[in-house]
């Protein structure tokens, strides 16, 4: 299943490379709203939250009336996930709240499942080098991605990959890597950075994952 981005920063919806750089911009909200109005999901993120940098909470609440959204980015407490929730998300996406000094808190994951239910979490695993990043991909621990996988399979229904070494850059994700992890773990698996072809979507597919595009979507590469 392809699920298209909404990436937001400043009001605006974004495109970053790699996390960092600002590739594309746009601010015409009801025109994406209606293009991805077809899709069972779409994906909310903001960028802003994810990086400290403030809130698009009440943007992100016009959208999740309109779409229906998994959303993450910024959401380190059981408080603000159930703002999220509140907000009409389906689904939330946990990422750096879920490592605590540099180690895997299966607690607090299992603190959130308990209060919210697994059904509704989605755990977010980005890998740079091997290694999962956090704190808007800025700090690089040394926990793997398959081991962090492994660890909080039972606090949640799906985890959400992300490859930043290809993010942005729509070059195509690694599928040998991708299919790794989908062999070590029986929750729903999603994948994204760099996938940029409806083949590479159909690939993901028959492995049993669901792919988030965002760059390609937006430069026009890929029709959606």
């Amino acid at each position: 299943m392809l699920i298209p981005s909404i990436d937001l920063m400043g009001g605006k919806i974004v495109q970053l490379v790699q996390g960092k750089k600002k590739a594309l911009e746009f601010d015409d909200f009801d025109a994406w709203i209606e293009r991805f109005s077809s899709y069972p999901l779409v994906q909310l993120i903001d960028l802003d939250a994810a990086m400290g940098n403030g809130s698009n909470r009440n943007l992100i609440a016009d959208i999740c009336r309109k779409l229906p959204c998994q959303v993450g980015g910024g959401i380190r407490s059981t408080e603000e996930a159930r703002a999220m929730l509140d907000c009409g998300a389906k689904t939330v996406i946990i990422g750096s709240s879920l490592i605590k000094e540099g180690t895997i808190d299966e607690a607090f994951a299992k603190g959130l499942s308990d209060r919210f239910g697994s059904e509704r979490l989605i755990f977010a695993v980005d890998s740079r080098g091997g290694r999962v990043a956090i704190h808007g991909w800025k700090t690089i621990t040394e926990i793997r991605p398959d081991e962090m996988m492994r660890r909080l399979a039972p606090s949640c229904s799906a985890f959400l990959y992300t490859h930043i070494d290809t993010e942005g850059l729509m070059q195509g994700i690694p599928l040998e890597t991708v299919r790794q992890l989908r062999q070590i773990t029986t929750c729903r698996l999603i994948a994204a950075g760099g996938i940029r072809s409806a083949a590479e979507i159909e690939q993901l597919d028959q492995m049993g994952v669901d792919a988030v595009v965002g760059m390609a979507i937006y430069s026009g590469l890929l029709k959606a």
